[in-house]
């Protein structure tokens, strides 16, 4: 046997017990994530005094839909759905909008108020006003009671306007300089260059925003506890938590159901918690899949050279 065989015998055997010990290791990282989301489905659509009785592990046992159909007895909750949808879609797509074309003028060598803007958005990453200053700001602009307190004050984030901007600038400048030579204005080489190229960053923003609006309640019951009609899913279902915890006086053994037939119609905190947890999170789980392949692209900073 040569040298060079012995040598590849070698490599191969270590690169095998890399893998070996790899794959152990993902594969134990994998069990470790997996097994909350599982467990929760299946407390989720388990009965409840089963799962109080003895935990249930990866499958219902007792399988129902009780918990959920206790879950949405109440009508409020599907337009609560239908505000939480409104002020998804609406938020993600305005935010990202002016969050782009803020970051695209920031990112432009030329503009004179490029640095004070900036350390203005960065200030307010280490100091915010509080929450009393920004109570009153809201109530001063009107927005107080209004759909528009769930979109307006979240337009522009400072995180995510230094992540775009730091993905436009490592842009190449040569194709908006070619564009203005054709006599392009900015809007234009925003709208046509700017933002195609920026796809990754901008799917990737999106899904931080989309994931922040969606699971948004303290907003709800800051400016629209009041107002039923502009209640927010997730703000209804902490409430549903809230008086599950509070009429089983904080124990799971107890249970808060029907008073006509309380044995048939159970539910417990857990198996309402693990309810909640799974139409939160469904949504968002959907929506990743189609926005996963940019988000590791977008992730990456000052990738992309001249």
């Amino acid at each position: 046997m040569t040298t060079t065989t012995l040598s590849r015998s070698k490599r191969s055997a270590a690169d095998l017990l890399f893998d070996l010990c790899n794959t152990v290791f993902l594969l134990a990282l994998l069990v470790l994530t997996l097994y909350p989301v599982l467990n929760t489905l299946a407390v989720s659509f388990n009965q409840a005094q089963d799962t109080v009785r003895d935990s249930t592990f990866l499958w219902p046992r007792e399988f129902t839909t009780l918990n959920y159909s206790t879950l949405f007895q109440d009508g409020l909750i599907y337009h609560a759905f239908f505000i939480s949808v409104a002020r998804t879609l609406l938020g993600t797509i305005s935010s990202v909008f002016c969050t782009a074309m803020l970051a695209y003028t920031l990112s432009r060598k030329d503009y004179v108020l490029r640095g004070p803007i900036s350390f203005i958005f960065i200030f307010t990453m280490y100091f915010s006003g509080g929450l009393i200053p920004t109570y009153m700001l809201i109530k001063n602009l009107h927005l107080y009671g209004t759909f528009w307190v769930y979109v307006i004050p979240g337009l522009i984030g400072a995180f995510n306007l230094i992540v775009m901007r730091s993905f436009m600038e490592g842009l190449p400048e040569s194709l908006a300089e070619s564009a203005q030579i054709d006599g392009a204005t900015h809007f234009s080489i925003f709208m046509r260059i700017i933002l195609p190229l920026s796809l990754p960053v901008i799917a990737t923003i999106a899904l931080f925003v989309a994931v922040g609006q969606w699971n948004s309640w303290f907003d709800t019951f800051l400016y629209n506890s009041s107002n039923i009609n502009l209640s927010t899913l997730q703000y209804e279902l902490m409430k549903k938590l809230q008086s599950a915890n509070m009429s089983v006086g904080g124990t799971a053994e107890s249970a808060f159901a029907s008073s006509k037939n309380i044995q048939a119609n159970i539910v417990t905190p857990a198996s309402i918690r693990a309810a909640i947890t799974v139409v939160a999170t469904v949504p968002i789980i959907i929506v990743y899949p189609f926005l996963q392949k940019y988000f590791v692209t977008g992730l990456t900073l000052g990738g992309v050279k001249e």
